[in-house]
């Protein structure tokens, strides 16, 4: 039987101080995204059905390939950052670790890929 008060239970695992942070971006992540989104749609939703010719035309104009990249850019972003603290919830140890290089991996290429993409269009 263990005399522990319970200060010392609880030292070692406290805040690691970085939940607020967190908190903070993925605010200002959704409301980005929630202005973002709709731009996307309402830009990108025009072109469905359209030959490719026009698609590439409408693309090389500067304000949808903005928005298109800037879309792309925040929304991968976001992803990482709740993917990332739901790896940290509910995976552990060295799988932990690497499961969120991977994650992390993924969605910079991803981002890369999308923006790679876009500039190939609209340059």
């Amino acid at each position: 039987m263990a005399y522990m008060t319970d200060l010392k239970r609880a030292i070692g695992k406290g805040s690691a101080r970085e939940g607020t942070e967190h908190h903070w971006s993925m605010t200002k992540s959704s409301v980005a995204l929630l202005i973002l989104v709709p731009l996307f749609v309402f830009t990108f939703g025009p072109m469905l059905g359209e030959p490719h010719a026009d698609v590439v035309a409408y693309f090389q104009r500067p304000f949808p390939a903005i928005v298109a990249a800037l879309t792309i850019v925040v929304g991968f972003m976001h992803f990482k950052g709740g993917a990332q603290a739901l790896i940290e919830d509910y995976v552990h140890g060295l799988a932990r670790k690497i499961t969120i290089i991977l994650m992390i991996c993924l969605c910079y290429g991803a981002a890369a890929t999308g923006l790679f993409a876009i500039a190939k269009i609209a340059l």
